[in-house]
């Protein structure tokens, strides 16, 4: 028996009888599409906080163990004053002791997990609400597509039920309205009008109000996929201009709180410690702490908050199946053909990825770190057993090293890999546009991907030529873009492709088809030149910062440090003693303290850079290595 089975059997009865309070939780259970009732859910988060409760009292009792005979008790625990009626209290004070330890921790781990697992419904609706307002103006262009092919209301709601992968949140909300008609036994606008209740999406509901509208009004409903489809993707450029604005504003007050700040606070205890302060745990906190943690914060704030495609991409599925489920020939010798012709793919593969061992590495750039990693590990485990024990050995310049070694490979293969999918992405509505133009002209689709394959079409060529080979071998237009999607293994190109092969399926008016499906295209690299082009003055930014922050240090290194240590040693030897306003202090300790500072800064700076320009940590590898370089070149030459 299940968890919740035993939480409902303690607990269900008694929320049956309250079953008032908890609206917000029900609906919010609806709108995150999770199967389960609120008497099950409630039940479960009773259950866990108590046992929860339980292990918190536990801990409570061992550090109230370790407190009172290993640390001791003080003598004065209060400065309240008790009458001497009263003084019996202070000989209890142990077990008074025991059972506030043993309250806060309950009411901290008890209390956290009851409050965590309340609010987990609406975290998941809040972030569905997000998914599907990401994806719906895309989704409704797939809705119009295939309306336009002669496709009714149904018949669209299923195509786009089954391209959960491509629509993801969106196809969720659609097959519930599919699932209401087939299973349930209701009618089109009851299901609708579930929908419209259920939903955690504003922008959802008005579509579906909307929809509704129009079948009681018996109003065209390719024209009104049209507007819609025109509405939403100008709402989607309006959205982003919103988001940038406050990506800006992000920008502004990582540079503002997590680079000038620390550095005025380095600058401010460096002096302090010229003037007699020892205290170094604030440089330590600031440098090692702050700065990473902050900056890891700002990363994943953005990544939250940007409107990009989230998951790994899903392959899409060809008519014709190849690897499995291949029906063999009875005729033994066309099996034993097809064998050998599946023998012959899988060693041309294996010769292929042989010659060019690189390959996998640039399909996935994340691979090379099994590489990288041990060698960098292992360098730094070696100079760790060849140095230790030696005076002045320093492992700085071998943790710069690691890093090259570890980052450098990872960040050439990623920005090599990102920028063909950023130029065959660009390429992709102007292919799509001459299709549509040359079928109008009379070409069939086929004619049309043929003379395309034979003209230089820019990095996209390649591919177009492969499409075609398929073509020409005998598959199907369908598959071959398939094929195509699934060889660039990008989320956006897919959902193109999606829209194209389905859209192939119900119309056949081409053009039409290939101009929808070069407007969805074309709006996504709208929006992804429109954040490049206003986020690249932040980068900027970001990286003058990180110069003000070096060469601040720098200075301080070079002409504040050494002038003050040695006023501080002159002091010291004139017999100046503690009452002197300098002291003698350590500067080859702030030498190299203020180098993890600038290293640990261009590091963190550069991957805020990548997450803030272009929507994706790995692509500010290239930032941190440049400034990681400045910092190493600055620290290593010049103090």
């Amino acid at each position: 028996m299940s968890m919740a089975n035993v939480a409902f059997r303690i607990f269900g009865d008694r929320l049956r009888k309250k079953n008032t309070g908890y609206d917000t939780l029900k609906k919010s259970l609806r709108q995150a599409q999770m199967p389960i009732s609120f008497e099950m859910y409630m039940s479960s988060v009773y259950l866990y906080s108590l046992i929860t409760g339980v292990i918190g009292a536990i801990i409570g009792v061992i550090i109230s163990y370790v407190y009172i005979k290993v640390i001791g008790l003080p003598e004065q625990m209060t400065k309240v004053q008790v009458s001497q009626e009263s003084a019996w209290i202070f000989e209890y004070r142990e077990t008074f002791v025991v059972l506030l330890i043993m309250l806060l921790s309950i009411a901290g781990i008890g209390g956290v997990t009851y409050l965590i697992m309340r609010i987990i419904p609406s975290l998941k609706a809040s972030g569905r609400k997000s998914s599907i307002d990401k994806v719906l103006p895309y989704s409704v262009t797939f809705m119009y597509a295939l309306s336009r092919g002669g496709m009714n209301v149904l018949e669209v709601f299923k195509s786009l039920a089954d391209s959960e992968d491509t629509y993801g949140e969106v196809s969720k909300e659609v097959a519930s309205i599919i699932r209401d008609m087939e299973f349930f036994g209701c009618d089109l606008r009851t299901a609708l009008q579930n929908s419209i209740e259920s939903t955690p999406s504003l922008k959802f509901q008005e579509l579906m109000h909307s929809l509704l509208t129009v079948i009681d009004s018996g109003g065209d409903m390719v024209a009104f996929f049209a507007d819609k489809s025109d509405e939403y993707l100008d709402a989607a450029i309006m959205d982003q201009k919103g988001f940038l604005a406050t990506l800006e504003l992000i920008a502004e007050s990582y540079v503002t709180a997590f680079v000038a700040g620390p550095l005025f606070i380095i600058v401010i205890q460096t002096v302090m410690s010229v003037m007699g302060s020892t205290d170094t745990m604030s440089l330590y906190a600031i440098i090692y702490m702050m700065i990473p943690i902050g900056s890891f914060m700002f990363v994943f704030m953005i990544n939250i908050m940007t409107p990009t495609e989230k998951g790994k991409f899903v392959p899409l599925e060809t008519e014709t199946k190849f690897e499995e489920g291949v029906d063999m020939p009875e005729d033994n010798e066309e099996t034993e053909l097809f064998i050998l012709l599946d023998k012959g793919i899988k060693g041309q593969s294996m010769r292929e990825n042989l010659k060019n061992p690189v390959k996998p590495f640039k399909e996935e750039p994340l691979r090379i770190l099994i590489i990288t990693a041990p060698i960098a590990i292992g360098m730094l485990v070696y100079e760790i057993y060849m140095g230790y024990g030696y005076p002045g050995f320093v492992l700085d310049g071998y943790l710069v090293l690691a890093a090259y070694i570890l980052l450098l490979p990872l960040a050439i293969l990623y920005e090599s890999k990102s920028r063909k999918e950023k130029k065959i992405k660009r390429e992709i509505p102007d292919f799509l546009h001459r299709l549509a133009i040359t079928n109008e002209i009379g070409m069939t689709l086929t004619q049309s991907i043929e003379l395309m394959s034979k003209s230089d079409s820019g990095s996209i060529t390649p591919e177009v030529k492969k499409i075609w080979n398929d073509i020409d071998w005998g598959l199907g237009v369908n598959d071959a873009f398939v094929r195509f999607a699934n060889r660039l293994k990008m989320a956006s190109v897919a959902r193109t492709v999606t829209l194209l092969t389905e859209a192939f399926k119900s119309s056949g008016d081409v053009k039409d088809v290939l101009e929808i499906t070069s407007k969805d295209a074309r709006t996504t690299q709208i929006l992804e030149r429109e954040r490049s082009v206003n986020m690249l003055i932040y980068v900027v930014i970001i990286f003058m910062s990180f110069m003000v922050f070096t060469i601040v240090i720098f200075i301080l290194c070079s002409s504040f440090l050494p002038v003050m240590a040695d006023a501080g040693e002159n002091v010291q030897s004139s017999g100046g003693g503690s009452g002197a306003m300098l002291q003698a202090f350590d500067a080859e300790f702030y030498y190299r303290i203020f180098f993890h500072a600038a290293l640990i800064q261009g590091l963190c700076s550069g991957f805020v850079a990548g997450q803030m320009g272009e929507g994706k940590v790995l692509a500010g590898l290239k930032h941190s290595l440049i400034m990681l370089t400045v910092a190493y070149v600055i620290f290593t030459f010049f103090i």
